[in-house]
């Protein structure tokens, strides 16, 4: 009786609520959770290999008897050493930590050219729910496969990327069909959520490693992302003419809205001929490459430079990771509100709004990442420079985040899932890059080719999708299918 009364009131507040914020707010928690099941392994990974744990058990020795840690901190270190001695650790070395962190990606890559195309054949909601559920069993599962034989956890770390792969095209169709022409920036925004994934999941893991040990920085999430699998199948549904408690009122202004750039005809798939020859397309996918080369380098990078080069012990380095994806979040949200005010006052174009904004998104934290092998020597200056760097990425939200839902309504999942598709490959060549730079030592020397490497990639789409990229509504966004239907009803 209880949890019944606890679902009708959960039910009646979010009815009470706009049903298109509602999807907003469970977009945001689905890209929570995302990020949270990715980017907790960073931390994890640290406390489970026996080599790396030595090293920062070192450091913390070192630090506890300087002035950066307090006798609380000496405190922490000695029962986060005091429990190593009752959780397994493994042999992996840093090459086995590299290929680890990189098997998510690995796995993310391919499910990103179907996730469209499996969204159209059976609706966004569904493919979520599915990719919530599995993946939180995975998780759950994972402690179980690790061993010194670093391939089972591999594994496990695959099939999660593999899940994570159909989320985002998904998702992107779902903002497609329910978000109305002046709210696309806000709504973008909302798959920030996995910005704010990383900002609470980095210092938690954090806490949750050094107390209770590495197996439950596993269990915890995969709980939460269990709960808010069912909680999005209740809420959710594909479109405004499918959800059983929409008002009137509300699905009229959606339509309106979004007029005849967005048809509900099921195309499986873009005319790739007409897609493969389209220069805004290709400025997109450079454009995007980039901003997620920053994005997962930081991801996997993040608390290995925070620990080994600064010198922060984990708890510490977990939470000033977690900083610039916290202004990040902050920022995507700040310039989407902006980016939908000048659109809808009519101040700038879609083509102009999302060229100038990759002044924001691209250039402007490329080149605080070239000033930060010049004065990046402190620590705490290194990380606001950092902080400053992803959070003028934020801007994403109306740049490389957007321009899919621009360049084809119809098919913005599809184009989404193509374009990340290509970018998700950053996600395992940074930490190659990392690895093959830091094999030996790892100092501000090393990463100050690694911060450059990171400079350029951000820099250079910018400025090609400034010259190239577009806003506007491309003509294959009809869909190839539609142009040869009318060619036929010409010729009878």
């Amino acid at each position: 009786m209880v949890h019944l009364v606890n679902a009708n009131l959960l039910s009646s507040i979010f009815d009470k609520i706009p049903t298109r914020l509602n999807v907003a707010l469970l977009l945001f928690m689905a890209s929570f959770i995302s990020y949270m099941l990715r980017v907790n392994f960073s931390i994890i990974v640290i406390k489970m290999s026996a080599d790396t744990n030595t090293s920062i058990m070192q450091i913390n020795s070192s630090l506890a008897s300087s002035d950066l840690l307090s006798a609380n901190d000496s405190d922490a270190v000695y029962r986060s050493s005091h429990y190593d001695d009752h959780e397994h650790q493994f042999n992996w070395d840093k090459k086995a930590q590299g290929l680890l962190l990189s098997a998510y990606f690995y796995g993310y890559l391919f499910p990103n050219l179907i996730g469209g195309s499996l969204t159209e054949m059976y609706g966004g909601r569904k493919v979520v729910f599915f990719t919530m559920l599995i993946s939180s069993i995975i998780t759950a599962l994972s402690p179980l496969t690790a061993n010194d034989n670093f391939i089972f956890m591999f594994i496990m770390r695959f099939i999660l990327g593999l899940m994570g792969g159909f989320l985002y095209p998904a998702m992107h169709h779902i903002i497609s069909k329910w978000a109305p022409f002046e709210e696309k920036g806000k709504f973008v925004s909302t798959l920030m959520g996995g910005v704010f994934g990383t900002v609470i999941s980095w210092p938690l893991t954090g806490y949750i490693t050094e107390h209770f040990g590495w197996r439950y920085a596993f269990y915890a999430p995969a709980v939460l992302s269990l709960l808010i699998s069912f909680v999005w199948l209740y809420f959710v549904h594909d479109s405004p003419n499918v959800h059983p408690r929409i008002t009137k009122d509300e699905k009229e202004l959606i339509e309106k809205s979004l007029g005849a750039t967005k048809t509900d005809k099921k195309k499986h798939w873009p005319p790739m001929n007409q897609v493969l020859k389209s220069v805004p397309f290709y400025a997109l996918v450079f454009l995007h490459f980039g901003g997620t080369f920053g994005l997962f380098f930081l991801i996997t990078a993040a608390p290995k430079f925070m620990s080994e080069v600064l010198k922060f012990k984990l708890t510490e380095a977990g939470i000033l990771s977690s900083l610039p994806y916290l202004a990040r979040l902050i920022a995507g949200y700040i310039f989407g509100s902006i980016g939908d005010t000048l659109r809808h006052k009519k101040i700038l174009g879609t083509t102009a709004i999302r060229k100038s904004f990759c002044i924001f998104s691209h250039i402007i934290p490329g080149l605080f990442l070239l000033l930060l092998c010049k004065i990046g020597y402190d620590p705490y200056i290194c990380v606001a420079i950092i902080t400053l760097s992803l959070g003028f990425n934020g801007a994403a939200t109306m740049t490389n985040l957007q321009n899919s839902q621009d360049l084809a309504p119809n098919f913005a999942g599809h184009l989404y899932g193509m374009i990340n598709f290509v970018a998700t490959t950053s996600g395992f060549i940074s930490p190659l890059i990392v690895a093959y730079f830091t094999q030996e030592r790892s100092t501000m020397d090393e990463w100050q080719w690694i911060f450059i490497i990171g400079a350029f990639v951000y820099i250079l789409p910018g400025i090609f999708f400034i010259a190239f990229g577009s806003g506007d509504v491309q003509k294959w966004n009809e869909g190839q299918s539609d142009s040869k239907s009318d060619e036929k009803n010409n010729k009878a």
